[in-house]
């Protein structure tokens, strides 16, 4: 398709996505070799993204020093990442979930709470 004229039989849609990307790819760099093999095994695009997501949820680690951050009634809490735990109002928690624990009163998923996963769309399976 470069250097050359455009399929009569593909889209003009299909075309300015193409160029787009490859101008894109040339500016910023191509994908890498990971998400390159991660895309050819897919058997859709919705299944590329949620593999991607999966991986990523896996590989996400907080650094120390981190400062979450989360409005609950009214009031900015942040919280600290530590070597051994998290830190907030002056107390040393295990696990996000028991930070979210003592500024609720209910019991949540830590990393939930926090915004460190991704919200489920209505409609969606994943």
């Amino acid at each position: 398709m470069w250097g050359r004229p455009a399929p009569p039989h593909l889209p003009g849609h299909l075309l300015f996505r193409a160029l787009a990307y490859r101008l894109q790819a040339d500016h910023w760099g191509d994908l890498d070799a990971v998400s390159k093999r991660l895309l050819d095994r897919s058997e859709s695009p919705e299944q590329a993204g949620q593999s991607a997501m999966a991986r990523s949820r896996q590989s996400t680690e907080l650094q120390h020093g981190t400062v979450l951050g989360r409005e609950w009634n009214g009031r900015m809490h942040r919280v600290a990442v530590l070597g051994e735990g998290f830190a907030w109002n002056g107390q040393t928690f295990p696990s996000l979930s028991k930070v979210a624990l003592a500024i609720t009163g209910t019991r949540w998923n830590g990393p939930k709470f926090f915004g460190l996963r991704d919200k489920r769309v209505k409609g969606s399976s994943a």
